[in-house]
């Protein structure tokens, strides 16, 4: 999806009342939203095993640069549900001036962190329209094993769970390469790679800059992202791992994994493979 000029949105996470949450927090930043998250201790409760139910719902995990902006449309398609983040579910409640909609624009207005209740309560709103009744795809939600118990206590009220995580496997020396050499045109959205898909503007060999990193359409410079760095990518794989070992064994009955770390032409079928059966 191309960039675009988005207010960022702030998210504190608190400990479920029903585990035992370690009050640790930590920064991890994905997708340009600081996160203030909640670490987990290993006696947080598992989410039971499930069987696919009427909706189909799955969540979307993986690191920075493992390829999420590409597959979840892949998944949209062939399931006709939507995809689901949390940064947009809030924007489009406090836009459409809904109740938990306007309780968000006053906290985000007060520069407080908007917390996992609040959370919780514009997600329930969304997965209850129209669109959603074949199910979602959840991408950027849960962030922890607490927020995870929200989620799974909201589809319990309708009999529900989760029927699939979806897990985009990378190396992380191979996500350095990925994300370190990315460039984009940030009016157009239009992106590049220093090595895989490189402007007209690059010569054969040369270093890439500021100077030489330019649109193939306007000539005008491109430019990286702040978190798209080595040394920013250490600590957001640092976080992502963090996070990611507890939710993974929180949902481990229903977690898949992909082998994202191969070429476009080969991840594609993993993934039909594991939609199929949810296919209505």
């Amino acid at each position: 999806r191309p960039p675009q000029a988005r207010p960022s949105v702030h998210y504190k996470q608190r400990g479920s009342p029903h585990s035992t949450m370690a009050e640790s927090t930590k920064e991890l930043t994905e997708d340009g939203a600081k996160v203030t998250t909640v670490a987990t201790d290993e006696n947080a409760t598992a989410a039971p095993p499930v069987e696919p139910g009427a909706r189909t719902i799955i969540i979307l995990f993986g690191p920075p640069g493992s390829g999420k902006g590409t597959q979840a449309p892949r998944i949209v398609d062939a399931l006709g549900t939507p995809q689901l983040s949390t940064g947009d579910m809030l924007r489009a409640a406090v836009a459409a001036g809904t109740e938990v909609g306007k309780k968000a624009d006053e906290v985000m207005k007060s520069g407080a962190l908007v917390d996992d209740d609040l959370v919780a309560a514009i997600i329930k709103d969304r997965i209850a329209a129209d669109d959603c009744k074949g199910g979602f795809l959840l991408d950027g939600f849960p962030r922890t094993v607490g927020q995870a118990e929200k989620l799974d206590a909201i589809l319990k009220e309708t009999n529900e769970a989760v029927s699939m995580v979806l897990r985009l496997c990378v190396p992380d020396e191979d996500l350095e390469a990925r994300i370190c050499g990315r460039w984009i045109h940030q009016a157009s959205g239009r992106s590049y790679h220093a090595t895989n898909k490189k402007p007209k503007s690059l010569p054969d060999g040369a270093e890439p800059s500021a100077e030489n990193m330019l649109d193939d359409e306007t000539n005008e410079p491109l430019m990286q992202r702040k978190d798209d760095t080595k040394e920013a990518l250490v600590e957001r794989l640092k976080g992502y791992h963090e996070m990611t070992t507890p939710l993974l064994d929180h949902y481990k009955a229903v977690v898949k994994e992909v082998d994202a770390a191969k070429a476009p032409a080969e991840i594609g079928p993993q993934i039909d493979e594991l939609v199929a059966p949810y296919k209505k």
